[in-house]
């Protein structure tokens, strides 16, 4: 068991002495394959889901930490994260849990987000934090009952943070639930007094429009300035997409990129400026990660950027692109990696309804997409809190009621 040192700070352990390591379980899928294979279940990498696929290899609550990637270096995000239920990891994460009665593992996950980890990163080009180093990470490791009591300071932030989480989803659904009655299922007020005609879509009311994506709003593409040239990057203002910031984040709004280009970098390169509230959309390799920018910004080429107008306002186009995935998926091509082109995307049938009807789908959308922008704002600032929080609560700077968490303890 962990016990304070005789000065009364807390015991150095490497990591390996406190954890069970389950990375032997681990199974890569391509893109290809896990597009072959979609379905519900959660598939991590490195930074978080990345997919979702039609088995799962691991059923429970445990750690994930990136292997590999830049994000080992910067810590834009979060080094692990935990991973509940059932769901597949591929091999760009490793997977642990604490030793029973030797180590909690809300504890050892705020630890890891904590912990200076460069010494144990290898690779230039490609960051690499091996299992065996990942071994030597030293943490802090107080008493069990200490560790309890800090991860139950840490858990109830996460709860405030899964409350709002819980929020978003219910306005989520609900929005999506009113665009689908009216514009899927065509059970708009007044539908009973409008009859249906024959179209390439099949039966749509009458005074609707088949058109193409291309007639009905415009799109823009992105591109990569050369990573060799700093001179593209250095004191970057200019938002930067990635999919991995859409997938990683899997939120409805974007207020930042983890990269950021500069002048230089968008006027020699073909990442294209988008204004604020488009809708970013992932097309290849993982398709179909939808999310709204909130400031100006570009991406690289693995996006199509949908920029809404009147007649296809913002969250209808939301609404459309996240209800027609499937068929993106579908019609996607590629040897390597599946990918949906400009030019194909330009082709879609889009079914225009009436503008008033989508005027009162819009006014009724728009209030639930501000509050779920100001959830998802109160997430970020909660996250903050506790993370400034957490360093003092790791070095023991912050009393702790140790007796309090014993008796939790025994009570349990």
């Amino acid at each position: 068991m962990p016990v304070e040192n005789g000065d009364g700070t807390w015991e150095i352990r490497p990591l390996g002495e406190v954890i069970d390591l389950f990375d032997h379980k681990r199974v890569p899928l391509n893109s290809r394959e896990r597009q072959e294979r979609q379905g519900p279940f959660p598939y991590y990498g490195a930074q978080g889901i990345i997919d979702h696929i039609d088995d799962y290899i691991f059923d429970g609550s445990y750690i994930l930490v990136a292997e590999d990637g830049e994000n080992l270096n910067s810590k834009k995000l979060p080094l692990a994260l935990f991973a509940s239920g059932k769901f597949w990891v591929n091999n760009h994460a490793h997977i642990l849990r604490g030793k029973p009665e030797v180590a909690d593992d809300t504890f050892l996950l705020a630890c890891l987000n904590n912990a200076d980890i460069k010494p144990y990163v290898t690779g230039a080009a490609q960051p690499k934090l091996s299992q065996s180093n990942l071994r030597l990470v030293e943490v802090p490791l107080p008493p069990l009952p200490v560790q309890r009591r800090i991860a139950g300071i840490l858990s109830a932030y996460d709860e405030l943070m899964e409350n709002c989480q819980r929020r978003i989803r219910i306005l989520e659904e609900m929005a999506r639930a009113l665009y689908r009655e009216w514009f899927v299922h065509f059970r708009f007020s007044g539908h009973e007094k409008v009859p249906r005609v024959d179209s390439v879509l099949g039966p749509i009311p009458k005074g609707w429009e088949v058109k193409t994506v291309a007639e009905s709003f415009e799109i823009s593409g992105g591109g990569t300035p050369s990573r060799k040239e700093s001179a593209y990057w250095d004191g970057g203002t200019i938002q930067w997409f990635s999919p991995s910031d859409l997938t990683g984040a899997d939120t409805r709004f974007m207020d930042d990129s983890s990269d950021h280009i500069n002048e230089r970098g968008l006027a020699e390169s073909s990442a294209r400026l988008f204004p604020a509230c488009s809708v970013m959309l992932t097309s290849r390799a993982t398709i179909g990660a939808i999310a709204i920018n909130t400031h100006e910004a570009c991406t690289n080429q693995g996006f199509i950027t949908c920029l809404p107008n009147e007649r296809s306002p913002l969250h209808f186009l939301f609404e459309w692109l996240t209800d027609n995935v499937p068929q993106f998926v579908r019609i996607a091509s590629g040897a390597t990696f599946k990918e949906i082109s400009r030019g194909v995307f330009k082709t879609i049938n889009f079914l225009q309804p009436p503008a008033r009807l989508v005027a009162r789908f819009e006014s009724a959308a728009m209030p639930m997409a501000e509050q779920v922008l100001a959830l998802q704002r109160k997430i970020q600032n909660l996250r903050r809190t506790r993370d400034l929080l957490l360093p003092r609560l790791l070095s023991g700077q912050l009393p702790l009621d140790v007796s309090r968490a014993e008796d939790e303890i025994a009570r349990r």
